[in-house]
C-alpha cells in the first residue's frame, strides 16, 4: 500500500507529541519504512492503544504500530524487514491473537504488534477421511474451527475451557482443559503447522519435515516463530452430553477418585476438579451457566467456611446411544465416593457444553465485571506432593478469601510430548491447578495488590517445601528464574531461539531474551 502525506504526518505527530508511551523509541526513519513495505493488509499508528491491554489487565506497553496482515506473506515481510535491520533497531514483534494473555505477552512496548485474527479471512478446509483433520489460520477462533467442522459431524479432540482463543495462541502455551487426561494438550493433536521464524521465512513443518521446529514452536510461548497455519485432528463429534456435578468433603476421597477415572479404560470424556473455599453458593461460578434451578437444594451446600470439592464430569453420547449412556455412567458413579445428596446433571448438547463459558461471559460484560484485573496463577503439581500443597494452600493460605474459580484436576504426563517446548513435572500424574481471580476492587480483598500476595505466598511455599511446581502461562521477571524454570531443559530452548530468532525480534512482552540492550520487562 503506497504510503500518504496523512500517514506520514500522523506518524510524526505521534512520536512528537510523546504519543507511545514506551522508554523505547524507535527510529522515526524505521517507522516510516513500515510504510513502504508492500503488503496485501496495512499498518495502523494513531489506534495502537488497544494492544497495548490484555485480558490480565496488569500490564500495558503501547506498541508503535500495528499490523493487520491479510495474508502471511505480509507478516513474513514485515519480519523479514525487522530482521534486516540488524541487532541495532530497537523494534520487535509481537502476535496478538485474541488478547488473552495474563502479563502482557502478547504486546510490544515500542515495537510491532501483529493482529492475528486479520487472517481469519482466509478459509479454514476440513479433509474427512480416516484420519480427518482441518486446515485453519493461527488467528482463527477455536469456536469457529468448532462451528466448520461440525458440518462434516466432526471435532478437534482437545479443548480449553474458553473456546473465544486464537488457534495460535492457545498452541503457543499448551491448551488445556478436561479432555487433557486422554487426549492430551491441544499442542498433542497438531499434525503439522505453517510458521513465520523470527528472520521472516515462511516454513511449514510436521513431526516429519523440519521436525525441531515444529516441537519449538509446540509450546514455546512464542518464542521460536508466529503460528500462521495449523493442521488440526479430528474424531467423529457426538451431539449430546450428558453433564454431571458431584461434591466430595474428603480430600483425599476426591483426588483418589479423580486419580481412577483418568487411568480407566472406560471413563468419563471430560473430567475437571474445582476446589470451593468461600462462603458463597458452591455452584455460582462464571466458569459455566449449569447451575440447579432449585435455589433450596442449591443452599444445603454452602460452604459455610468449610472447604469443599466439586467433580465435573461429562459423557458424551448420541440420541440413539442414550440407554448404553445411562448404563455407563450410573457404572461409573457407582464407583466415586461424592457426597450422595449431592448428584446433579443435565443434558446439553455438544457445542452448549464446549462453549460453556461464553454464556457467562456475556453475563458479566453486561455488569461491567469482565474487563477487571485477572491475576491469574496456573499450576501444575505432581501428585506425590499435592497433599502437602492443598494441605497448606487451601487450609493456611487461602482460608478466608477467594476471588474465583480454583480448577483442580489430574492429567497423564505420557499424553504430553516432551519433545515440545512445555516444561511438565517429571511424574507420571500431575495437577492442574489454576487460581483464576478476578479484582474488581482497588483495595481489600478482591484487589490485585492482595490477590498477587496470596499468589506469592503460594509460590513460595511451593519452592520451600520442594514441592516440584511447575508454572503453566509463566511469569518470570528474571533470566534466572526463566533457567530455573526451564532446569535441563533451557540449553535447548536457547539453542533453538538462536536458530529461529537469533536477533530476539520475536514475543519481547515474554521477558525471556533481550533484543540488544532492551531490559526486563513484566
Amino acid at each position: 500500500m503506497k504510503p500518504s502525506v496523512l500517514q506520514y504526518l500522523k506518524l510524526f505527530l505521534l512520536f512528537a507529541v510523546g504519543g507511545v508511551t514506551t522508554t523505547h523509541m524507535p527510529d522515526q526513519d524505521v517507522l516510516a519504512s513500515l510504510c513502504k513495505l508492500p503488503l496485501d493488509g496495512h499498518f495502523s499508528f494513531d489506534d495502537v492503544s488497544t494492544a497495548a491491554w490484555d485480558f490480565g489487565n496488569l500490564s500495558s506497553f503501547m506498541p508503535a504500530a500495528v499490523l493487520h496482515p491479510c495474508s502471511v506473506d505480509d507478516i513474513a515481510t514485515t519480519v523479514r524487514h525487522v530482521f534486516s535491520r540488524g541487532e541495532h533497531s530497537m523494534l520487535t514483534v509481537a502476535a496478538r491473537g485474541h488478547g488473552h494473555s495474563l502479563r502482557g505477552q502478547c504486546q510490544a512496548a515500542g515495537g510491532i504488534v501483529i493482529k492475528m485474527e486479520s487472517l481469519r479471512t482466509a478459509r479454514m478446509k476440513v479433509h474427512s477421511g480416516a484420519s480427518p483433520y482441518i486446515d485453519a489460520s493461527g488467528g482463527e477462533l477455536w469456536i469457529n474451527v468448532l462451528h466448520e467442522t461440525l458440518k462434516y459431524g466432526l471435532a478437534p479432540k482437545s479443548w480449553t475451557d474458553y473456546l473465544h482463543l486464537t488457534v495460535g495462541g492457545t498452541l503457543s502455551n499448551a491448551g488445556v482443559s478436561g479432555q487433557t487426561f486422554r487426549h492430551g494438550p491441544q499442542i498433542s493433536n497438531v499434525n503439522e503447522l505453517e510458521i513465520v521464524t523470527g528472520r521472516g521465512d515462511i516454513v511449514t513443518c510436521s513431526l516429519e519435515q523440519n521436525s525441531d521446529l515444529f516441537h519449538a514452536v509446540l509450546g514455546g510461548l512464542g518464542q521460536f516463530g508466529i503460528i500462521t497455519r495449523a493442521r488440526i485432528s479430528l474424531e467423529p463429534a457426538p451431539r449430546m452430553v450428558r453433564w454431571i456435578r458431584v461434591l466430595y468433603s474428603e480430600f483425599t476421597s476426591f483426588t483418589e477418585d479423580q486419580e481412577m477415572l483418568i487411568s480407566a479404560e472406560r471413563t468419563f470424556d471430560y473430567i475437571e476438579g474445582l476446589v470451593i473455599i468461600n462462603r458463597t453458593g458452591v455452584l455460582n461460578s462464571w466458569r459455566s451457566s449449569f447451575n440447579p434451578h432449585d435455589p433450596l437444594w442449591a443452599s444445603q451446600f454452602e460452604t459455610d467456611g468449610r472447604v469443599l470439592f466439586c467433580l465435573e464430569m461429562t459423557k458424551n453420547y448420541n440420541p440413539e446411544e442414550a440407554d448404553n449412556m445411562e448404563q455407563e455412567v450410573n457404572n461409573l458413579l457407582y464407583q466415586l465416593r461424592y457426597i450422595p445428596l449431592s448428584l446433579f446433571h443435565t443434558d446439553v448438547t455438544y457445542i452448549e457444553f464446549l462453549d460453556r463459558v461464553h454464556a457467562s461471559e456475556a453475563k458479566l460484560r453486561a455488569k461491567g465485571m469482565w474487563e477487571v484485573p485477572h491475576p491469574w496463577l496456573n499450576l501444575m503439581i505432581p501428585k506425590s506432593s499435592i497433599h502437602t500443597f492443598a494441605r497448606e494452600v487451601f487450609g493456611n493460605i487461602l482460608e478466608d478469601c477467594n476471588n474465583g474459580p480454583i480448577l483442580f484436576y489430574p492429567v497423564n504426563r505420557f499424553r504430553w510430548d516432551n519433545r515440545t517446548s512445555v516444561v511438565i513435572p517429571d511424574e507420571e500424574v500431575f495437577y492442574l491447578v489454576g487460581f483464576l481471580s478476578s479484582a474488581p476492587s482497588l483495595s481489600g480483598p478482591h484487589s490485585v495488590e492482595h490477590t498477587l500476595n496470596l499468589h506469592r505466598q503460594i509460590i513460595e511455599f511451593s519452592y520451600k517445601a520442594g514441592i516440584g511446581v511447575k508454572q503453566y502461562l509463566p511469569n518470570y521477571n528474571t533470566e534466572q528464574e526463566w533457567k530455573a524454570h526451564f532446569g535441563a531443559r533451557w540449553e535447548t530452548f536457547q539453542q533453538r531461539k538462536n536458530a529461529y530468532d537469533p536477533l530476539a525480534i520475536l514475543a519481547p512482552g515474554q521477558g525471556i531474551f533481550q533484543k540488544a540492550s532492551l531490559p526486563w520487562s513484566s
